[in-house]
């Protein structure tokens, strides 16, 4: 085991190759979960929308238990048990009162270790996941960021819907399902985390007698990053009561030594306070819209800035104009030193906010100790947005230029 002593994390490998990441916390809820660096990213044409269809399915039944008696493993004793599939990564986590760490962990092993995939709940669930797949393609602007991924990204591992399409679910059997989870559920491929108040020893031992006995073959995983495809500017008529368009460009990855500057531009420009520029600049001054909003989705080769806003068509273009104007100004001017300050005195102050939201931050821990071997701790946060210059926020702004970004709208 390492630990700093004034350090909030504890890390442990198994003999396996198990990665385990410890964070202290005084609360009277534990939550504790695997980060599995496999996600949509890892499915041939044949079978999108596999990784998330095993995260559904693992739920399902195994040697030990029937789908029943796992979601009330967990709620009989007040907690409960969920997961998520994205692009590169999946999480199966649980929250529940302290005291009951042997009983999560060992459901977890469960789950990953003895999955059975039956076929009569494979089918069931087929139709789950088919009626999911509707509800995003009811909501427009749901599916409008899964039709400008599918462009921007277009002919690479990123190009696709997470959910796939009603024709590869159909395909799915227990055996695929089995066959992902034995490639990519593996020791050397997960990261187990646990966020509470139960000392480290404590957990790394309850941990290693649970799931020492994992011994998947460790296989070369590769992933393929996506080439720059010209900017495009396109038009989809959907007859919906409001246009919704996205206004969207490429920017580094995960990995990029400027990942923090495009956290901080980000909220700048459109993150989730009220004065952020666009909000300001096209609901409270023009009242164009009810909501516009900026994101960064951060990839381990590449990354995607996004604007999305729906408003009246009649006002589509004015906010483009308006949005385009905003990305120049920060691309061609340099913030002032009183301005960058303020906003990164928010950013912080965000964060902070955040990391009440206990949930969240251990998630956030498996992620990070996924990709980046090791937890991110709170003071590393403050000193890498401290030191973000206004040079620095101007040389990402200059990848945001309208020159750079594509845009989908779907029309009315």
């Amino acid at each position: 085991m390492t630990n700093n002593s004034n350090d909030i994390f504890t890390y442990h490998t198994l003999a396996n190759g198990l990665r385990i990441v410890h964070r202290a916390s005084a609360a009277d809820v534990e939550y504790c979960g695997v980060a599995i660096k496999a996600g949509s990213r890892n499915e041939s044409s044949a079978d999108y929308g596999l990784a998330h269809f095993v995260e559904h399915t693992i739920f399902k039944g195994t040697d030990r238990r029937r789908s029943w008696h796992i979601v009330n493993r967990m709620e009989s004793v007040g907690g409960e048990i969920n997961a998520y599939t994205s692009e590169e990564v999946t999480m199966l986590y649980s929250c529940f009162p302290k005291g009951n760490l042997a009983r999560a962990v060992e459901l977890m092993a469960d789950l990953i270790g003895c999955s059975r995939f039956p076929e009569n709940e494979i089918d069931r669930e087929r139709e789950v996941v088919l009626d999911e797949i509707d509800s995003y393609l009811d909501s427009p602007s749901d599916a409008i960021f899964d039709d400008f991924n599918d462009l921007i990204f277009a002919g690479s591992s990123l190009g696709h819907n997470i959910l796939g399409t009603a024709e590869t679910i159909g395909t799915f059997t227990p055996e695929s399902c089995r066959d992902f989870l034995s490639t990519y559920y593996t020791p050397s491929n997960m990261v187990f985390f646990y966020t509470g108040p139960t000392p480290p020893s404590r957990v790394m031992s309850t941990i290693e007698r649970h799931l020492s006995f994992l011994n998947h073959p460790v296989k070369e995983l590769h992933d393929d990053t996506p080439r720059e495809v010209t900017p495009f500017d396109l038009r989809r008529e959907l007859g919906t009561h409001q246009s919704h368009t996205v206004i969207g460009a490429r920017i580094p990855g995960l990995y990029s030594q400027c990942n923090h500057t495009y956290a901080l531009l980000n909220n700048i420009i459109g993150g989730p306070c009220m004065n952020s520029r666009l909000n300001v600049l096209l609901r409270e001054r023009h009242g164009y819209v009810y909501s516009v909003d900026s994101y960064i989705s951060s990839f381990t080769d590449c990354g995607l800035f996004t604007v999305y806003f729906g408003c009246d068509e009649n006002h589509v273009q004015p906010c483009r104009r308006l949005i385009f104007r905003t990305l120049d100004e920060l691309a061609q001017s340099t913030m002032s030193t009183r301005a960058l300050d303020a906003a990164k005195k928010q950013y912080l102050g965000q964060t902070i906010v955040a990391g009440a939201n206990a949930e969240q931050v251990a998630l956030a821990t498996g992620r990070s100790t996924l990709f980046h071997r090791h937890a991110l701790h709170p003071d590393e946060i403050i000193e890498r947005i401290m030191g973000i210059t206004p040079e620095d926020i101007r040389l990402a702004a200059e990848k945001l230029t309208p020159s750079r970004c594509s845009i989908l709208t779907f029309g009315q």
